[in-house]
C-alpha cells in the first residue's frame, strides 16, 4: 500500500449541494462494518437486477449467434467489422436525445418501451434466420448485398473467399441496427435509473454487483449460445433473447417509482443535451476516464474477431468461440465478486491505469496465442483487468454526477465507451482485412499501454483519484 492520495483541486470533483442526488435512506448496518451485500437490502435493486441479468444473457447469447452466422454466410472480416459499425450508428445519433429523455421523463417507462422494441426485433431476427434459405431475392436486397461486396473489396487484401449473396444478410444488418437502437434508449435510463434505488452509501457496493452482474450474463450467453449454435441453431438463440427481454419487462413492471429528480429546467432539448456535454467536459476526472476506457476498448478490443480466431487459428468451432466469449467475463465475475467483498479502493486513479495496462498486455498475448488454452488463459485475465477498471470508472461518473443529469451524462459517456466497443469491433474487422488478424490484435494492445501514458501525462488528476465512496465529489 502506498501513501496517502496527494491533495486535488476540488473543483474538478465537487458536486453543488443543491445538485446532490436524490437518494433513499441508507443502509442500517453496524457502524464502520463493511457489508458486501449492501445494494440488495433495498428491495428494488434486487428486482432490477435479476432484469438486468437476463437482459444481459439475452443480448450477448444474441451477439455471439450473429457473430457466428455473419459470418458463416460470408467468410469476410469487414462483415465483422459491419456488425460494430451498425450497432454504433445509433448510439451516436440517439445518446443525446435518450439521455435527454431520461431526465425529462419517467426512466421506468422508457425501460419498458425500449424492451418492448427490444424483443419484437429479435423475434424478427429468429424469423429471418429460420426462413434465410426461402427468402427471395429483390432487388433492394440484391443492391445491398452489392453495396457490401464492393465495401469487403476496399479491405479483403488478407482473405479474398469471402461472398455476400445470401438474402438474409442485409435484412440481418436492419434488424441490429432497430435493436441497437431500443437497447440505446434502454441503456440511457437504465445506467441512470438504479442509482436511484439504492442509497450513496451503498452505491459504489451497487455498482460493483452491477458490474458483476454484467459479467455472469457474459459467462453463460456466449457459453450457452455457442452450445446452442452447434445443436439447435441460430433463430432459437434470438428467440431466448427475446424472451428475456419480455421477463425483464416483468421485473422492472413492479418496482415502484424510484425518487428521480426530474429535469425542472425550461430550457430547449438542444440546450439541454449541450448541459450534459458541458457537465462531463468540465469535470476532468469524469474526461479522463471516459477517455481512458474509450481508446483501450476501441484499439484493445478483440472480440470481434474471435470468430476467425476460432475458426482459422484455434480451430475450435463455434463451442470453442462461447468459451472464448464467456472467459474475459469470468475473469470479470470473479474479480468483481473479491472486490465487492472488499473495502472501497483507496487509490482508485493508479489502480485504474495498471488495470487497462494489464488489459494492454493481455490483448497482446491473446494475439500471439496458438493454444486455446493459452488464449483462454490470457482472457481471463483481460477480463480481470477490465472488471476493475469498469467499476472503478462508473462509480467516479455515477458518484460525482447530480441525479437530475444522470441520464444526460450517462448517455454521453455512452457515446464514448458504448461506441468504442463497436467502432473497435469496425475498426478490428477492417485492420484484420487488411493485415490479418493477429497483426490487428497485437496492434490494438499495443495502442492501448500507449494510451494510458497520454492520460496519466496530460490528466495527472487521474493518478491522485482517492476512495470510491461518499466522500468523493
Amino acid at each position: 500500500m502506498r501513501g496517502m492520495p496527494e491533495p486535488i483541486d476540488s473543483s474538478s470533483f465537487r458536486s453543488p449541494e443543491s445538485q446532490r442526488p436524490s437518494v433513499s435512506l441508507p443502509v442500517e448496518s453496524e457502524p464502520g462494518r463493511h457489508d458486501p451485500y449492501a445494494a440488495f437490502r433495498f428491495g428494488d435493486f434486487t428486482l432490477f437486477t435479476a432484469g438486468n441479468l437476463l437482459s444481459i444473457t439475452g443480448r450477448l447469447m444474441l451477439a455471439v449467434a450473429v457473430e457466428w452466422e455473419i459470418y458463416a454466410l460470408t467468410h469476410s472480416a469487414t462483415a465483422l467489422g459491419l456488425v460494430g459499425l451498425v450497432i454504433a450508428l445509433p448510439v451516436v445519433g440517439l445518446s443525446l436525445p435518450a439521455g435527454h429523455l431520461a431526465d425529462r421523463f419517467s426512466r421506468k417507462r422508457i425501460i419498458l418501451l425500449s424492451q418492448s422494441f427490444s424483443a419484437i426485433s429479435s423475434l424478427a431476427l429468429a424469423l429471418v434466420s429460420w426462413k434465410h434459405l426461402s427468402i427471395p431475392q429483390m432487388a433492394p436486397l440484391r443492391a445491398a448485398n452489392g453495396a457490401l461486396t464492393s465495401v469487403a473489396a476496399i479491405f479483403e487484401r488478407h482473405h479474398q473467399m469471402f461472398h455476400f449473396d445470401a438474402a438474409a444478410v442485409p435484412l440481418i444488418y436492419l434488424l441490429l441496427f432497430i435493436g441497437a437502437s431500443a437497447r440505446t434508449f434502454s441503456w440511457a435510463a437504465r445506467s441512470s435509473f438504479f442509482p436511484t434505488l439504492v442509497s450513496r452509501d451503498a452505491f459504489a457496493n451497487a455498482v460493483t454487483w452491477n458490474n458483476s452482474i454484467f459479467q455472469i450474463g457474459s459467462v453463460v450467453g456466449p457459453a450457452v449460445s455457442g452450445l446452442l449454435i452447434a445443436y439447435v441453431g441460430f433463430s432459437f438463440v434470438y428467440l431466448l433473447d427475446a424472451l428475456c427481454s419480455l421477463v425483464f419487462f416483468l421485473l422492472v413492471l413492479p418496482i415502484r417509482g424510484s425518487r428521480q429528480r426530474l429535469d425542472q429546467i425550461t430550457a430547449s432539448t438542444w440546450e439541454s443535451v449541450v448541459a450534459g456535454l458541458r457537465f462531463v467536459f468540465r469535470r476532468k476526472v469524469i474526461l479522463a476516464t471516459i477517455t481512458l476506457d474509450l481508446f483501450a476498448v476501441l484499439l484493445g478490443g478483440a472480440t470481434a474477431l474471435m470468430p476467425i480466431f476460432a475458426d482459422q487459428i484455434l480451430h475450435c468451432g463455434p463451442v470453442g468461440l462461447g468459451w472464448m466469449r464467456a472467459m474475459p467475463a469470468i475473469g470479470a465475475f470473479a474479480t468483481a465478486l473479491v472486490i465487492a467483498h472488499l473495502p472501497p479502493i483507496k487509490h482508485a486513479g493508479k489502480m485504474l491505469l495498471w488495470c487497462v495496462t494489464g488489459f494492454g498486455i493481455a490483448t497482446i498475448l491473446f494475439g500471439v496465442s496458438r493454444a486455446l488454452w493459452l488464449s483462454l488463459g490470457v482472457l481471463f485475465a483481460a477480463g480481470a483487468f477490465d472488471s476493475v477498471s469498469v467499476i472503478i470508472r462508473g462509480s467516479i461518473v455515477q458518484l460525482v454526477t447530480p441525479d437530475e443529469m444522470r441520464g444526460r451524462v450517462s448517455s454521453v459517456n455512452n457515446i464514448f465507451i458504448g461506441t468504442s466497443n463497436e467502432f473497435g469491433a469496425f475498426e478490428s474487422g477492417l485492420t484484420a482485412a487488411l493485415f490479418g488478424p493477429v497483426i490487428s490484435v497485437v496492434a490494438g494492445g499495443i495502442g492501448t499501454i500507449l494510451v494510458v501514458g497520454a492520460v496519466a501525462l496530460l490528466w495527472p488528476e487521474t493518478r491522485k483519484i482517492g476512495a470510491l465512496d461518499k466522500t468523493l465529489r
